[in-house]
């Protein structure tokens, strides 16, 4: 028996990724919604509790309304949204961290992606916590430059107009509120006392992210 699948949100980026890496495969039945329906809470709601899983790509608002929609017990849901990364009863979908973590994706029916950055970050610190080498309290700090794809559709399109800004050629720093996203998720996941502060950077090439985290050498626990 095919595995049903549908996605929420079919027409975004990660959800047209999704649906490229799925076409062609004979083992998976995809559940389509009309372009007019998309936005049919009822028709989302029927397609989401005939699928075996449905995956959300939509923001976060939408995402939580996508999941009160469930009320077939047996649907798994892969959430690519923020708004469910450090919910109670979800897994973290990073499987590669720890047993615990590989479990809870294997056996869990509500599934949360990773942020971008935020697995970048986490895959430098996670381990030097577990393994108590860092302090739970260091004052991490992190740095990151990304391509514009991940920001979606309207940024895509203003990088590759035909006439576009000159200053988009330079890398632009943003979210120096130090608000962004993925900071919750950071600081939870890795066990963190306060979250990092972190310096994103998005440049004029489409994909392709590098992250680092300087460590003073000094604040280490020792013996490590």
């Amino acid at each position: 028996m095919k595995t049903k699948i549908f996605i929420d949100g079919s027409e975004g980026t990660t959800g047209l990724r999704i649906y490229e890496r799925f076409e062609g495969r004979d083992d998976i039945e995809l559940l389509r919604i009309s372009s007019e329906l998309r936005k049919d809470v009822n028709e989302r709601k029927r397609l989401i509790n005939e699928s075996d899983i449905t995956f959300l790509c939509l923001p976060d608002a939408a995402a939580k309304e996508s999941v009160s929609l469930v009320e077939n017990e047996n649907v798994i849901i892969i959430d690519t949204s923020t708004a469910h990364r450090t919910e109670e009863g979800w897994a973290y979908g990073y499987p590669e961290l720890s047993k615990e973590h590989r479990e809870a994706i294997k056996n869990g029916k509500r599934i949360a992606v990773p942020g971008c950055y935020a697995t970048g970050f986490i895959t430098i610190i996670y381990p030097l916590i577990k393994g108590g080498i860092l302090p739970k309290d260091y004052p991490v700090s992190a740095f990151a430059m990304s391509g514009y794809s991940g920001a979606g559709k309207k940024t895509i399109a203003v990088y590759e107009a035909e006439e576009t800004d000159a200053q988009l050629d330079a890398p632009r720093e943003y979210a120096l509120t130090q608000q962004h996203k993925h900071l919750k998720e950071m600081k939870a996941i890795c066990g963190l006392e306060n979250a990092p502060i972190f310096w994103p950077i998005v440049s004029s090439f489409y994909s392709g992210m590098t992250v680092s985290v300087p460590l003073f050498a000094s604040m280490l626990k020792k013996g490590s």
